[in-house]
């Protein structure tokens, strides 16, 4: 299966970041997968509720159309109201006739940011299928949780799809290559990582991105990266390796917890 990471710099304004979506598909090379951040929609840092929509309106509904044009499935973060009044920080999945959303489980109060504030979480692991490949899905802090990487990985998953909005700081970066390269050998899985583009320097504590997407092999491998700037990687992950490893290092099967 070949895989397109987009690394995108999003911006506030959820129809620019459309435009964003757009040349990402273009340069996908061939994808049948092409995969963007958290919050492809709209960046953090400002309100979330007047951008929110659901999976039904116009914002997916064009991200609908884009994937639909070169028939590619898109994976991409937005933004979804919920019933509370806060938003979720959904991961949409549309193309190839599936549109659905997976709602990020764990959310990110740590850093001196609380997304829980404006944000209420998900509570089920998703998964889809894509060439008879079955794709997990997970959101930016959810790589601290290695139970739901495994989770996926009961549920059939053979690679992860990962979008994130790192923040900045001391260490987060080797924390976030080292987090996607352990959680791939926790399920014994690819995991495929994109992130928001280091905006450069900012202020406040909302995690606006980092760069540094990166793809792992599920013996933890770095197979491919980029750097910080606005990028597009392009991948072939093999799934006969997945099978190949789990059977040289059967970890899921060998859980006592």
């Amino acid at each position: 299966m070949r895989v397109a990471l987009c690394q995108i710099s999003a911006t506030a304004d959820p129809e620019a970041n459309l435009a964003l979506v757009r040349e990402g598909v273009r340069q996908a090379d061939g994808a049948s997968v092409v995969l963007f951040p958290e919050a492809t929609m709209s960046r953090f840092g400002v309100p979330l509720g007047p951008v929110a929509q659901p999976l039904d309106g116009p914002w997916a509904t064009a991200v609908r159309a884009i994937a639909d044009e070169p028939g590619v499935v898109i994976v991409a973060g937005m933004f979804t109201p919920a019933p509370d009044g806060r938003v979720r920080n959904t991961l949409l999945v549309t193309g190839r006739g599936q549109h659905l959303g997976y709602d990020k489980i764990h959310l990110f109060d740590a850093f001196g940011f609380a997304e829980s504030h404006t944000v209420a979480p998900g509570d089920a692991p998703v998964t889809i299928e894509v060439d008879g490949i079955t794709l997990g899905l997970a959101t930016c802090y959810d790589v601290r949780f290695p139970e739901l990487f495994r989770a996926l990985a009961d549920h059939g998953a053979k690679a992860i799809l990962l979008g994130a909005s790192w923040g900045a700081g001391d260490g987060k970066r080797e924390q976030w290559e080292l987090l996607v390269r352990a959680r791939a050998l926790d399920c014994t899985s690819w995991v495929l990582a994109c992130g928001q583009a280091d905006p450069g320097a900012v202020t406040g504590t909302a995690p606006l991105g980092i760069g540094h997407s990166l793809v792992a092999d599920p013996l933890g491998r770095v197979v491919a990266s980029l750097k910080g700037d606005p990028d597009v990687l392009v991948v072939d992950i093999d799934t006969d390796v997945v099978d190949s490893t789990r059977a040289a290092i059967p970890v899921l099967e060998n859980r006592r917890l």
